[in-house]
């Protein structure tokens, strides 16, 4: 079996599929790697790296591709729709593509998968069991991108996070707010504490609540009956009622206006992203607040934040970052190739180096967007 390695070619994507530390253990595996000249180089991974680890370096897309069973890609490919080249042209009936495909917002992409004999698999849609854990792409770019969150609010903030004690006189501790305590929520809470800030965070899950307190933040949520039910048995948010989402927005604005710093990651999988934060929720804060919107690219929990910008509204800067986790591209890198192996790796005869799925396994079948031809994903095909 061959798998290829693409180049990304997203302007803001610096991630690669894979490393030369899953390159030596797929080459372990007895599998050939082919990897894209420059593929690794916006992670800081050369092609002498990759050919050490037992990779081939082709010089272009066709010359990866060629003979290739598997493609490995970060991002979903570049479409007809879209302004660059078709990266879907240059691939053959029969090969199999895994990468983070979003097809639950581009599910025309699924059709042209399925129309042009690709074998799709979307890593975003890994069931979340404990024994997908280490294949889980969702949360570990998340963890990055909730970490990434802090960092770059401190650096549009003009003040320190910490109480400091100084003979001049004491500095107020920084006050943050996290909107949406998942993955990355968690890790944005637990970094601005670290830094010392005062941190409260909120969600829809009441499950989060303990989560956000064992990380010594406040929570900041409506507790009624329909909030006991707002977490889908896949662990994700639900859509709220509109009585409720009224409530809880009162609650936030209140709670907006003292802050600081508010960092939003709120999703929901398939949907655009809720608007958490509006333009008067924005006018209340005080100059000098920084507002980072983790879901800019799913539309914004703000609704004045712009995807690639840090836009100032009144002294409050919004910062909508485009790919927070690949602006730390060596670790995401990291963390996404190892995911990827992990899931490949039990489908592997180690003997031969052939790859055979288990469609019986769930982490299998619910990742399968396209097979045969056919779009088989029942959250798909229920669209049809």
């Amino acid at each position: 079996m061959k798998i290829a390695v693409l180049k990304e070619r997203r302007a803001d994507e610096r991630r690669v599929a894979a490393t030369p530390e899953t390159v030596k253990k797929f080459v372990g595996l007895g599998v050939e790697v082919a990897v894209e000249s420059g593929a690794g180089a916006a992670a800081h991974y050369s092609d002498d790296d990759f050919q050490g680890a037992g990779a081939s370096i082709a010089a272009d897309p066709a010359a990866t591709l060629a003979g290739a069973d598997l493609i490995l890609k970060v991002r979903r490919p570049i479409m007809e729709d879209e302004n660059g080249d078709n990266e879907l042209t240059r691939m053959r009936s029969g090969q199999a593509l895994i990468a983070m495909l979003n097809p639950l917002i581009r599910r025309s992409d699924c059709d042209a998968y399925a129309a042009a004999g690709i074998d799709a698999y979307a890593m975003e849609l890994m069931p979340r069991i404990s024994r997908a854990q280490g294949m889980d792409v969702l949360s570990s770019q998340a963890n990055l991108a909730g970490y990434k969150a802090i960092l770059d609010a401190t650096e549009e903030f003009g003040r320190a996070l910490p109480m400091m004690m100084t003979a001049a006189g004491t500095i107020a501790p920084a006050k943050i707010f996290v909107m949406g305590a998942g993955v990355a929520g968690l890790q944005a809470i637990a970094t601005a504490r670290r830094l010392g800030a005062v941190v409260s965070g909120t969600d829809v899950r009441p499950v989060a609540k303990e989560q956000v307190e064992s990380l010594g933040a406040s929570y900041v949520m409506v507790e009624d009956a329909e909030s006991a039910q707002a977490e889908t048995e896949a662990g994700y948010a639900k859509e709220m009622s509109e009585d409720y989402q009224k409530k809880q927005a009162a609650l936030i604005a209140e709670t907006v206006a003292k802050q600081d710093i508010v960092i939003c990651t709120a999703l929901i999988p398939g949907r655009a992203a809720p608007i958490l934060l509006d333009e008067a929720m924005v006018a209340s804060m005080k100059p000098g607040s920084v507002i980072v919107d983790l879901a800019v690219e799913n539309g914004g929990n703000c609704a004045l934040s712009e995807m690639g910008k840090v836009v100032d509204v009144n002294g409050v800067k919004i910062i909508g970052h485009a790919n927070f986790p690949s602006r730390l591209a060596v670790d995401a890198s990291n963390l996404y190739a190892r995911n990827l192996f992990n899931f490949l790796s039990p489908h592997i005869d180690g003997e031969n180096g052939t790859l055979s799925f288990d469609f019986e396994d769930e982490t299998v079948s619910g990742v399968c967007l396209t097979r045969g031809g056919a779009v088989i994903h029942p959250m798909l095909t229920a669209k049809c």
